[in-house]
């Protein structure tokens, strides 16, 4: 006869089964994924009720969520394309527009920003004085300042000082070349001939060159102890193989010069006001805070390498960029980040000065003729989304290639 003590099979699997749940929820790493599987589960759940919600409400209002209105035409000019576009083509295309406006003021912005940015943080510590503070009151005064009234004030610049485009043609050029008029920067437009890929080929080989022999030279440093000038050999190699190249081709460039007919300039291309001010005030404002990044950066490395390197008898530029800076960029590179994606950012501002970004074009004319305000909200948001998210890789996968590696 069985006790009457002895749990029952079921009794015994079931708590069982409670013991291997206890288990998993107190091991700490298990329990970790659990809670982000339930955290994603919560995040998508929330994600389509809310937009089950908004399609309900759309409804309501007569509306549909549809992104069908972006193969309609657009009727809409814009002042800046870089690719082909007219008010027939379709708000998809505009939208392309927008895109490629702002991809061009966002890298131009970064690639002068950090420019101005270094050299700034690089005056911030100069022994001269008067440098000094020049360079501390333009910090100070810019990075106060707010963006918007930098961008109105250059806009305004550019707009009211810069002269007429027939007074232009009479002093306010270069080489009779290149033309600063009111309605933008003209200049001449290279014509691109049939035996250019020869030139385009030669620049190829002369950049992957370039990087083996940087690999190679630091290589050869490594195991002899010869410091080779590898920045000079490789800019003469860039500009040497494909000029000659040039040559050879029988010179297959041609140029369109600007000239005046009538009341403005033809020929070439030209540099709108708009983008001109956009792309210096975002440029001059970001530099500001990459100089006391820079600034921060390089006062973070030790004194004692500054000292060491003078009593090897090293010059103070060539320990600054050999020595110094190398090590700094540890310490700038995060926070450059941050200044990166905040430019980005602050180029949509551009609606302010009449700028056609994506904001203007998807996000304001687009959304007014169609009435899809969730639809182009959601291309802007997931178009910014994606560049931060791009910009911010890039960085990442460069702090990870200078950081200090334990052994």
């Amino acid at each position: 006869m069985a006790s009457i003590d002895t749990p029952s099979p079921s009794a015994r699997s079931g708590s069982g089964e409670r013991n291997i749940l206890a288990r998993l929820w107190y091991e700490k790493e298990t329990r970790g994924v659990i809670l982000q599987i339930l955290t994603v589960v919560l995040l998508f759940a929330f994600i389509a009720y809310i937009t089950l919600n908004a399609i309900a409400n759309l409804a309501l209002l007569g509306k549909t969520f549809s992104f069908d209105f972006l193969s309609e035409p657009s009727h809409y000019d814009i002042n800046q394309t870089l690719i082909e576009y007219t008010s027939k083509s379709t708000h998809f295309r505009a939208g392309l527009v927008g895109i490629l406006n702002t991809l061009l003021v966002a890298i131009c912005g970064i690639i002068l920003a950090t420019i101005l940015g270094f050299i700034l943080g690089v005056l911030r510590l100069s022994p001269n004085w008067l440098v000094s503070k020049m360079v501390y009151c333009f910090v100070e005064f810019t990075r106060n300042v707010p963006v918007l009234l930098h961008i109105l004030l250059i806009h305004g610049f550019v707009v009211h000082m810069l002269p007429k485009p027939r007074a232009a043609q009479e002093w306010a050029n270069l080489a009779d070349l290149v033309f600063f008029t009111n309605r933008g920067v003209f200049a001449p437009m290279p014509l691109l001939g049939d035996r250019f890929s020869w030139v385009a080929t030669a620049f190829l080989v002369a950049v992957v060159g370039s990087f083996i022999f940087a690999r190679w030279a630091k290589k050869h440093q490594a195991a002899t102890g010869q410091h080779l000038p590898v920045v000079l050999i490789n800019l003469g190699a860039i500009a040497a193989l494909p000029a000659l190249a040039y040559l050879l081709a029988g010179s297959p460039v041609g140029w369109d010069i600007p000239a005046l007919k009538g009341f403005n300039f033809r020929g070439g291309f030209v540099i709108r006001p708009e983008f001109l001010a956009l792309w210096l005030a975002l440029s001059l404002y970001t530099s500001a805070f990459i100089a006391e990044i820079v600034r921060a950066g390089i006062e973070a490395v030790s004194k004692g390498q500054w000292e060491a390197s003078s009593a090897l008898g090293v010059s103070r530029g060539r320990t600054l960029s050999l020595i110094i800076i190398p090590q700094a960029m540890r310490v700038i590179v995060p926070p450059l980040t941050s200044q990166y994606l905040n430019l980005t950012k602050n180029s949509s501002l551009a609606i302010a000065i009449g700028y056609m970004d994506i904001v203007a074009t998807v996000g304001g004319i687009t959304l007014m003729q169609t009435g899809k305000e969730m639809e182009t909200m959601i291309i802007v948001i997931l178009f910014y989304l994606g560049v931060s998210l791009f910009i911010s890789a890039i960085m990442n996968w460069y702090n990870n290639r200078i950081k200090l590696v334990e052994r």
